[in-house]
């Protein structure tokens, strides 16, 4: 145990302690190996999500992380931000008396206006929802939504995901609702939005072949990339580009910024490695451009 606490030493952050970290390996990251495991929890450090509080949690499926944001998560960030004022979330049931309009403030924008919502016993199924984020300063962001945009998700071809919409469905939808209105009112750009399971966001799947193009020239377009030395090459291309757009110039800071967040990069990395960093380096990203988007609003 010794032995153990001193190797996850260096996962530590926050108010997480060594027990917790060999807590968290042992639980919600037993499926991971050491490098997916030491991933998880330099994006956890990185993001400031706790993963003892339900923040973020690892999954492996197929051999491949996925590492997922949870409601909870979203709403501390949001409550961190200035001007945060709540949110409120309800379903319409088929039997509900529910009426809305839209209307245009003095600068032109629409938001959306309740005239009605009245309920008795029984409600019926669940037709739709909507949820309100409040911010200091501004008319409530709305997210209305009818329930066959979520219906697919009780088709997921992931297991979880399947099982979670089809027996907590109210549930599930209203975190839904929630997740997306807080994530438009503060700007809160954690992943890329490819996927939700359970009650989280995914930042991404790493798939050996699969990948998200950011900044693809025509070379990489219109050239096949059928093996994996030349999916390493692309990685590698757009790995400079992602460095670019994180303002990290010079061999010896993008040696250090790999030492930090991938330090199981050890010369030439193996494809998975870098899907792996190209997927934090674009959560980082998206975290720089929300603090730019936070400032713009504070001025």
């Amino acid at each position: 145990m010794k032995n153990q606490l001193a190797f996850y030493q260096s996962l530590v952050f926050g108010e997480l302690t060594e027990q917790d970290v060999v807590t968290i390996r042992e639980t919600i990251g037993k499926d991971c190996n050491e490098s997916q495991f030491k991933l998880f929890m330099s994006i956890s450090k990185s993001a400031d999500a706790n993963p003892v509080l339900n923040e973020i949690y690892p999954a492996v499926r197929g051999g491949q992380l996925t590492v997922q944001f949870g409601i909870d998560f979203y709403v501390r960030k949001a409550k961190e931000t200035p001007g945060y004022l709540g949110y409120d979330v309800q379903l319409v049931h088929e039997n509900d008396e529910f009426k809305m309009h839209q209307e245009m403030d003095e600068d032109g924008r629409y938001f959306i206006v309740i005239d009605e919502h009245s309920f008795g016993f029984p409600r019926g199924k669940v037709i739709g929802g909507y949820t309100f984020a409040y911010k200091e300063g501004l008319k409530p962001f709305s997210v209305i939504m009818e329930v066959e945009e979520v219906e697919h998700y009780k088709k997921s071809n992931i297991g979880m995901q399947k099982t979670m919409w089809t027996n907590n469905f109210n549930d599930m939808f209203k975190k839904h609702m929630v997740r997306r209105a807080l994530k438009a009112a503060f700007g809160l750009n954690f992943d890329d939005g490819s996927v939700e399971n359970r009650d989280s966001d995914v930042i991404s799947e790493y798939k050996q072949n699969e990948r998200k193009d950011i900044t693809p020239s025509p070379e990489v377009i219109d050239k096949p990339k059928n093996d994996e030395t030349d999916a390493i090459d692309e990685a590698k291309t757009e790995l400079n580009a992602k460095f670019r757009r994180l303002g990290i110039t010079g061999k010896q800071a993008k040696s250090d910024y790999i030492k930090t967040n991938a330090p199981d990069i050890k010369g030439d990395p193996t494809l998975s490695q870098l899907l792996g960093l190209l997927e934090l380096m674009e959560m980082h990203i998206d975290m720089q451009g929300a603090q730019l988007s936070d400032d713009d609003e504070l001025e």
